[in-house]
């Protein structure tokens, strides 16, 4: 694909991805999953949400096509549904610690 060639279905797929990245706490499930599938009572733990607002955001990750849930008895675990994902993530961490430099300082950081 070249410049200029992006379809409409290519701009409504990149602005779902924008509108998943827009919230703090679906953009910290995206990280949280791109390390391993977990259950949404982990990530709620994990986020410092409660359980509902899990719910909400992962129904939300999932009308976007980024999460997909996998029923496992009477639980349910979530992993990101599609295996660019990950290391797409992990690039986009990289842009924003050169936009942001100070975002990631230290020992502590997890990025």
């Amino acid at each position: 694909m070249t410049a200029g060639t992006a379809t409409l279905t290519h701009t409504a797929a990149l602005a779902r991805l924008g509108h998943a990245l827009s919230d703090p706490t679906r953009a910290g499930i995206l990280l949280a999953l791109r390390e391993a599938p977990a259950y949404p009572s982990d990530l709620a733990d994990a986020l410092e949400v409660s359980r509902q607002v899990m719910s909400n955001h992962l129904a939300c990750l999932r009308g976007c096509g980024l999460v997909e849930a996998v029923p496992e008895g009477r639980r349910t675990w979530y992993r990101l549904a599609d295996q660019h994902l990950a290391p797409a993530l992990d690039e986009l961490l990289r842009v924003v610690l050169f936009v942001e430099p100070d975002c990631c300082d230290g020992d502590g950081c997890a990025c």
